[in-house]
């Protein structure tokens, strides 16, 4: 295994080392396997996943669900190369009927969900608790910058199908996704914990990546459709990446160097500096007075409950009071 930078050449002689046997949490790991043309990153999460989940003491279910969509949304947001925002986001009929992570480049996290609690039996999995809608994930560049969004229905599948039906009919890049959450035993109390794998094949030649075409739909009866062979070395890699179990991807003790040396040592990877991840919400007490202001003179007059004004953040759940001056409640 090899360490460096993705834009730095490398001496394979000079730079092979024993991966690290020390795990690191809340990070992200970029890593090559370029024998296999494979680009790719590895998240494990702890402390700041436990932080954002526990914030509002979720069920175990809709943990889990949120704490993948976290977990995603590291593994594409990593990728900015800008201080922008990737911004993922569930709108569903099921009983998780909205999820959002906000990722914040170069690494500030905050996350929430919606859900009810009465429907929660009905789903067998997380498909089941997305239900149908869509899936939404916006690259904001900042105020002077257009935005990006991507969409992809939900049709009752799981995070990981619809992110791997997002590359296919978007960005058109063979990918492979892996998500992973749990709840360990540590110091008396549950904490969660998390990982995920991102492989996508990036070959030099463009054709060599080429993918059979989308279905035809309306097409008459009896079209024929158009099939690409799968390149040898995509086929190998998609079969290690089928390899990774969710323990693995979720060891407190297992570095993510290791696993990844587990899955590709025979072919060679290198990996590159770890992306660090926090959980930090970007409200403020500045914030929140500047959201009342853009609401009317009746509705913030609506506000006002014994007195004062009371605002949570829905996503580190901090309270916020104004007086109705502060506020700016016009009194009569």
């Amino acid at each position: 295994m090899t360490a460096s930078t993705p834009d730095n050449e490398i001496n394979l002689a000079g730079d092979v080392r024993a991966p690290s046997a020390v795990p690191v949490d809340d990070a992200v790991l970029p890593f090559e396997v370029a024998a296999l043309d494979l680009r790719g990153r590895l998240t494990r999460m702890g402390p700041a996943l436990d932080e954002i989940l526990t914030k509002h003491d979720y069920p175990a279910a809709v943990g889990k669900l949120l704490g993948e969509a976290i977990v995603l949304t590291t593994l594409l947001g990593s990728s900015l190369k800008f201080e922008g925002r990737f911004i993922l986001q569930t709108q569903t009929d099921g009983p998780v009927s909205f999820l959002v992570v906000d990722f914040q480049a170069p690494d500030r996290l905050r996350a929430y969900a919606r859900y009810d609690e009465a429907r929660l039996s009905e789903a067998k999995d997380s498909g089941g608790l997305l239900g149908k809608g869509h899936l939404a994930m916006t690259i904001d560049q900042g105020p002077d910058m257009s935005r990006y969004q991507g969409l992809v229905s939900l049709t009752g599948g799981s995070l990981e199908e619809a992110a791997h039906e997002y590359f296919l009919r978007s960005e058109q890049i063979p990918t492979r996704v892996r998500l992973a959450v749990g709840e360990e035993w540590s110091g008396g109390k549950h904490r969660w914990r998390a990982g995920g794998l991102l492989t996508q094949f990036l070959p030099k030649a463009p054709e060599r990546s080429r993918q059979a075409d989308l279905h035809p739909g309306d097409a008459p009866e009896g079209t024929t459709l158009h099939t690409v062979e799968e390149d040898d070395a995509w086929v190998e890699g998609q079969s290690l990446v089928s390899t990774v179990e969710d323990v693995e991807l979720i060891d407190p003790a297992l570095s993510g160097e290791r696993l990844l040396y587990r899955l590709f040592h025979e072919r060679g990877v290198r990996v590159f500096k770890e992306l660090p991840l926090q959980a930090r919400c970007s409200c403020s007490r500045d914030a929140v007075a500047g959201m009342l202001k853009s609401f009317s003179a009746q509705d913030r007059a609506d506000m006002v409950k014994d007195d004062k004004v009371v605002v949570t953040c829905e996503f580190c759940s901090s309270v916020y009071e104004f007086t109705p001056q502060e506020a700016g409640v016009t009194q009569n």
